[in-house]
């Protein structure tokens, strides 16, 4: 195949999360891998919870992450299109990314084509998640007059409170053992694959946010991918222009 065909998806790699390893290694490792594909890649999609907090000011963003912005500033300054979606932790995504590395900020599910095949790609929160706090809680941080409140408060307030609060809520899934596959009759994104499928022509559905792996025929021709995260797993899924893969990068080997 020549070069820069292939298409990457990650997401959930919660960069600033420090519970299981130092943000900073955890964004090397990343790098090591955006370095690693860089040469075959035709277009990178990131499906969301790349930062594990972040909220843009006026003219204030959250400090930090300068391995990864200037990697993916890499990609896009050599002509690699970067798709960042929006997720629950880092919602609160305008217009720096797009200015400062030339990113494409998606805050809905989208469909593309690429080579005859349809793609629904989605980060997965609000996709028939049947938990109404979470649901609730959602609609609260999409609000544009919440947003406009939030931004009175100074960032040495409101981003330690942001980087707490996501901790607390992961150490208490990570205490649930939410994150692991709960059956197909019961991930409702598969549920919601299966709904959406019958009457739209997709090949594939992919997804973040549930931090599990899952790969799942669920019609001829038709599977659905959840991505896994880069906490656990450190997984991604590439498009090689005919065949979906679902891989994992352990250091200098995908395995």
């Amino acid at each position: 195949m020549e070069k820069r065909k292939k298409i990457y998806f990650a997401s959930d790699t919660h960069f600033g999360l420090d519970l299981k390893e130092d943000p900073i290694e955890s964004e090397k490792r990343f790098v090591r891998w955006l370095d690693r594909i860089k040469n075959e890649t035709a277009a990178l999609y990131l499906l969301g919870d790349i930062f594990d907090y972040w909220f843009e000011y006026k003219s204030v963003v959250p400090k930090g992450h300068t391995r990864v912005l200037g990697k993916l500033a890499e990609f896009t300054d050599n002509g690699i299109p970067v798709y960042i979606f929006t997720g629950n932790h880092d919602i609160w995504m305008f217009d720096y990314l797009p200015k400062e590395i030339g990113a494409t900020i998606i805050t809905e599910p989208i469909e593309v084509e690429v080579n005859g095949k349809r793609f629904y790609l989605a980060h997965g929160d609000g996709l028939e998640d049947p938990d109404r706090v979470f649901g609730f809680i959602r609609s609260l941080f999409r609000n544009k007059f919440c947003q406009w409140l939030y931004k009175m408060v100074h960032p040495d307030l409101t981003t330690p409170f942001g980087y707490a609060w996501s901790r607390r809520n992961r150490r208490k899934k990570i205490n649930a053992k939410t994150a692991v596959y709960m059956g197909e009759e019961n991930e409702y994104l598969v549920r919601f694959a299966k709904n959406y499928v019958q009457n739209h022509d997709i090949d594939y559905f992919i997804f973040g946010h549930r931090h599990i792996m899952l790969d799942l025929m669920i019609r001829k021709e038709t599977r659905v991918v959840i991505l896994g995260d880069w906490i656990d797993h450190f997984s991604f899924a590439v498009f090689d222009g005919s065949e979906l893969f679902l891989e994992q990068y352990i250091e200098d080997n995908i395995v």
